[in-house]
């Protein structure tokens, strides 16, 4: 198979050559767009509040639904954290062998009309991978090119102030991913071999009273979940990461001007080799780039922060004083939540449902053990590796007016900037970063369009290899495309994942709240 994938990579290289000189990438960009700015014009429907604030609806649904959760679960975003990291340090594992658990969930679970037949053998199985990995795959999705260039425009639309809302936004996101993971685990399906079968398609099949509902919100999720992989979960990462290292290396006279391919056709390969594997070799890298590309980011902010230690009171005064102006609530709605979620979703990812996916695989017979887990998702993700990226461009000066027109390319020059003019070198760290940002976001994504793909196609070998085939081949076409409708498009396709996603978890609320309850109790019962 591995024959069969690099064969087909190397055709598509000649080909998309030819497509550059000819510019066939730019004809058939706009034409996608032409036929497909109907959907992305209306999954991005801005609803106007003032003469220079306009707000996506889209964005009405995750904040009100973050919000909500929060509430309903008693603030579980707060006081679920320690406990969050102390089962990741695996403080509570004794509890998955106890045999009393086994007893209580083959009692309920035939007691229980409202559960699907399907999941009584789901529960108290393991799945494929540890707390810790689950955690690192789905990071290695949301930590990424967001937490640079989308923060960079952010700050520049919205001044300081704009961090405020990141933070806010980080917050109430971390309880709408303990109820999206919770359910991913306890409506996933597990093969006769182990492997894991998890995410919306199923939560919304099997838990929802309504199968018929059910069944029409887990298709249309299917659909956009497979959009969104092979959009802005690859051809967006690839691109953007080519762009940087094309800059780094000399710009129009790098001597990888103009052959994309080029870096796409070595990515693909790369990907290729681990997505083969399945979401355990996901893990193995992801459990390993994640750590390591998250500490040199967040060392660096360190060392900038630190080196101007004297600018941090002013710059922590600046995004509170800035936080409730006009210019900092444009910031912090439209820059964060907009360019954030928008730019491929990655910063955050909250109530967008695709995390669920690469959690359900997670080694466990408590669901809510791993919604505790996937709640530090946000926490890292936004309120410490954005609001660091945040300090360094307000400490460096980059927050000018003149800044707010940055697309995602330039936003990434701007951080980089920003980072120089206290690191002369780390402009070269940070291209390697964006590249393993990317790479880490594109196996990641692969495995949640796959979960997708498979959900609608079957579970067949020759289906699993298609979809990575094709997958692998459009990374090739993501670095020598024009992207702009073709991102636009998948951008939307991840927003409407939302939209089934967020009525599902709005219904099952009451299952998360059984499950949290059942897995304090069995936490309880170890102290007493």
């Amino acid at each position: 198979m591995k024959k069969k994938l690099l064969s087909l990579l190397l055709l598509a290289a000649p080909i998309l050559t030819f497509a550059q000189e000819k510019g066939l990438d730019q004809q058939i960009d706009e034409a996608f767009g032409n036929a497909t700015g109907w959907f992305v014009d209306f999954i991005f429907y801005q609803i106007p509040f003032t003469d220079t604030i306009s707000i996506y609806w889209v964005l009405f649904p995750l904040i009100l639904g973050a919000t909500y959760f929060t509430f309903y679960f008693n603030f579980i975003n707060f006081k679920g954290f320690f406990t969050s990291i102390n089962i990741v340090r695996g403080k509570y594992d004794s509890l998955e062998g106890r045999e009393d658990h086994k007893v209580e969930i083959a009692k309920s679970e035939f007691t229980d009309e409202e559960d699907n037949p399907d999941t009584i053998r789901v529960e108290g199985h393991s799945g494929e991978v540890s707390h810790f990995q689950a955690l690192t795959a789905a990071l290695s999705a949301t930590v990424g090119l967001g937490n640079i260039a989308g923060v960079a425009i952010a700050v520049s639309i919205g001044g300081a102030g704009a961090t405020f809302w990141m933070i806010v936004a980080g917050f109430l996101g971390m309880a709408s991913k303990f109820v999206e993971c919770t359910l991913g685990v306890k409506y996933r399906d597990i093969e006769a071999d182990g492997t894991v079968y998890g995410g919306p398609m199923y939560y919304l099949t099997k838990g929802l009273k309504n199968k018929t509902l059910g069944k029409v919100l887990a298709v249309f999720f299917a659909i956009f979940v497979i959009g969104g992989s092979f959009g802005g979960g690859n051809m967006f990462q690839v691109n953007q990461a080519f762009q940087l290292v094309e800059n780094i290396t000399g710009g129009t006279e790098s001597f990888i001007h103009g052959k994309g391919w080029l870096f796409g056709l070595v990515m693909a390969i790369l990907v290729g080799i681990v997505i083969i594997g399945g979401i355990k070799k996901i893990a193995k890298v992801t459990d390993k780039i994640v750590p390591f590309m998250v500490a040199i980011y967040v060392a660096a902010s360190l060392f900038v922060i630190f080196a101007n230690f004297s600018m941090v009171g002013d710059a922590f005064s600046q995004i509170f004083t800035g936080a409730f102006s006009p210019e900092g609530i444009a910031g912090g709605a439209i820059g964060v939540l907009v360019q954030g979620f928008r730019r491929a979703a990655f910063s955050n990812e909250a109530g967008i449902g695709s995390a669920s996916i690469a959690h359900s695989a997670v080694k466990t017979k408590y669901a809510a053990s791993e919604g505790m887990v996937a709640l530090l998702e946000p926490f890292i993700d936004t309120v410490v590796v954005c609001t660091m990226t945040a300090l360094v461009l307000i400490i460096t000066g980059n927050v000018a007016a003149e800044n707010a027109s940055l697309n995602d390319a330039q936003a990434i020059l701007l951080t980089s900037g920003a980072f120089e003019s206290a690191i002369s070198w780390f402009p070269y760290v940070l291209t390697v970063a964006v590249v393993l940002f990317a790479f880490s976001s594109m196996i990641s994504w692969s495995y949640y369009g796959f979960q997708g793909w498979v959900f609608l196609f079957g579970r067949s070998k020759k289906m699993e290899y298609t979809y990575k085939v094709i997958f692998c081949v459009f990374v090739v076409i993501g670095a020598a495309a024009s992207l702009g409708s073709v991102i636009g498009f998948s951008d939307a396709m991840v927003f409407a994942m939302m939209v089934p996603n967020m009525i599902g978890l709005i219904l099952l609320a009451p299952k998360v709240k059984a499950e949290l309850t059942k897995y304090m109790d069995a936490i309880k019962s170890t102290k007493a």
